[in-house]
């Protein structure tokens, strides 16, 4: 009962976190991208961070949902995947680019730890 309790718990953060990030990037795509890469982001980059905006709270609120006992392996699963590549992704462009901003290695840490804790609750679920 207890693991599967954690296994929502984490989960639940997850989903919030990036609900609320992608509605940040909806309305603030610049002000997010500034803070994440210390770059401008203009024209056609504002529609795409808005885009990804929507398909961050569409991960969210479906791994929301997906908390109940039927749906929660695959709602942990997609979202142990969405992080676990976007920490990848965020050392590499920090590794690689000049585009790092304040947020850019906290981000990937957050992203990081989800993974590991997203990782953990999936096993002790099967």
């Amino acid at each position: 009962m207890r693991t599967m309790q954690w296994s929502r718990s984490v989960l639940g953060v997850a989903a919030a976190i990036e609900a609320v990030t992608g509605l940040v990037m909806i309305l603030f795509p610049h002000v997010l991208i500034r803070l994440l890469f210390d770059a401008d982001v203009v024209g056609a980059g504002i529609v795409i961070g808005r885009v990804a905006g929507i398909a961050l709270i569409s991960l969210g609120l479906g791994c929301w949902m997906g908390r109940q006992e039927a749906s929660r392996s695959w709602a942990l699963s997609a979202m142990l995947i969405y992080n676990a590549l976007v920490s990848i992704y965020l050392m590499l462009v920090g590794f690689g680019t000049e585009f790092v901003g304040m947020l850019l290695w906290p981000a990937a840490a957050l992203h990081a730890a989800l993974t590991v804790l997203l990782a953990y609750s999936l096993i002790q679920t099967r």
